[in-house]
């Protein structure tokens, strides 16, 4: 009785066996697959970095302290390049204040006239936590009235509708004027 146990044991670990072998011969082929038609690719995702030597580094750090410096005051056309602000009287002011809490982008977006911008300077001092600009706030207004004053409208006026001469449809008369058609 147990040889036949025994025998059932040993065949049907020999069928697991087989489907083993089987996956394992799949799995490998299916890797050569890949291999051949990825080949040097694959080889990258495994390898390890190698190491930049010192020299190397420390040139490319001050390669980029220069390119920043350069940048940082880089003025074109008459436009700040890494501000996008107007390069004129108050610039430093505006481009030290404005941009110490956002984006320069937030003020080149806007148009306003001198009151307009003086309004937003209060509801940012209102709500925003912005301090008391003292002797720069003229310099910054006079600067953004003249840079980023409103420009003339590019969508056509709107209608002016005192000047419109209305009528008023009488529909009992249209009623008679389609019976006489």
């Amino acid at each position: 009785m147990e040889e036949k146990n025994t025998e059932k044991y040993f065949a049907a670990n020999q069928s697991y066996l087989f489907g083993f072998l089987v996956n394992l011969t799949l799995l490998v082929c299916i890797a050569l697959l890949l291999y051949g038609v990825f080949g040097e690719s694959m080889r990258g995702i495994f390898a390890q970095p190698q190491p930049v030597p010192e020299v190397v580094q420390k040139q490319n750090r001050k390669q980029r302290a220069v390119a920043a410096v350069d940048d940082f005051d880089r003025v074109e056309n008459g436009i700040h390049v890494p501000t996008g602000l107007v390069f004129a009287e108050g610039f430093d002011v505006v481009r030290g204040t404005c941009t110490a809490c956002h984006s320069a982008k937030l003020v080149t977006q806007n148009r306003a006239t001198r009151a307009g911008w003086k309004g937003m300077i209060r509801w940012m001092q209102k709500t925003q936590g912005l301090w008391n600009l003292g002797k720069n706030e003229p310099i910054i207004l006079d600067y953004l009235a003249k840079h980023y004053a409103p420009t003339e409208a590019v969508r056509r006026p709107g209608l002016d509708v005192a000047a419109i001469e209305w009528y008023v449809l009488d529909l009992a008369e249209e009623a008679v004027v389609q019976k006489q058609k």
